[in-house]
């Protein structure tokens, strides 16, 4: 049940009407309702094949929904081009995919291509938006190195870099974390938060429900394609949440920072785990 707190005002950026999305007799999205104001980095979680990353793919129309109303910055998406989408809305994959051997000033510099109008030729204003966005990333350094040397975490980065010099008003960022050891994980996540802190509402799908819960302003909790709520981390990520979303025994606890941590403990199965068999001792 979403949280009826987050309603439709001045400064939303996303706003979401009964949306649906099918894959043939499958119900990937389920009637989900729900706003997102500006200035926010929210954490989008839930287990595998719960929807996540298709609710993000019909926000930037990648898949084109089954039914409902989707609205950034006021727009019906559904009466936009999908050029005039990437202006409102950047996406960050969880993989670069194919660089072609491109060197990273290349790649973030793609993000810029919702603005050309004519012919594909950057300007001083693209160049100056592109090496403004690397610094602040900490990666103009790498501006000439190849993209396929990069490490995990300069490439995420990377990512991140050509998404925001789109100058989205909404990011959506798919399990930016997956690849990254703590340090990474850590650097990327203030970034995204840092990015926030400037207006841009930044909508993070990820596993880590420990390190969602510590950086973001809002946690969006799905299962079985439906939201199951919507709040402060520190207010909705209980023992119980977890017990009924993912199935698993936790504790869920303030450290002495007063920041919340959730530690997994154990799988509840619906038979006794002692009796489940994976292979054959003969």
């Amino acid at each position: 049940m979403t949280d009826e707190r987050f309603v439709s005002g001045d400064d939303t950026v996303l706003r979401i009407e009964n949306l649906c999305m099918e894959f043939n007799d499958h119900k990937a999205v389920r009637n989900v309702t729900y706003s997102l104001p500006k200035g926010k980095l929210v954490g989008l979680i839930g287990p595998n094949g719960c929807g996540k990353s298709t609710m993000m793919k019909c926000i930037c129309k990648v898949h084109q929904m089954t039914s409902g109303k989707i609205y950034v910055g006021g727009n019906d998406i559904s009466e936009m081009k999908p050029a005039e989408v990437s202006k409102l809305v950047a996406s960050v994959p969880a993989e670069a995919g194919q660089t072609f051997g491109m060197t990273v000033m290349d790649m973030v510099m793609l993000g810029r291509y919702p603005f050309v109008d004519k012919i594909w030729w950057e300007t001083e204003e693209d160049e100056r938006v592109v090496r403004e966005a690397m610094r602040t990333f900490g990666i103009d350094h790498l501006r000439r190195k190849k993209v396929s040397t990069l490490s995990s975490g300069e490439r995420q980065r990377a990512l991140i870099a050509k998404a925001y010099v789109q100058q989205p008003i909404l990011m959506l960022v798919d399990e930016p974390t997956s690849h990254l050891d703590m340090k990474y994980k850590l650097d990327v996540m203030e970034y995204l938060q840092n990015m926030a802190r400037s207006d841009m509402t930044v909508l993070v799908a990820e596993h880590d429900i420990s390190l969602m819960a510590r950086y973001c302003d809002l946690c969006v909790i799905m299962k079985k394609g439906q939201i199951v709520t919507i709040g402060d981390p520190k207010e909705v990520v209980t023992e119980q949440l977890i017990r009924d979303v993912y199935e698993v025994d936790s504790r869920v606890g303030l450290d002495v920072d007063g920041e919340i941590y959730v530690l997994p403990k154990r799988a509840r199965w619906d038979t006794n785990p002692d009796e489940v068999h994976f292979g054959s001792n003969r």
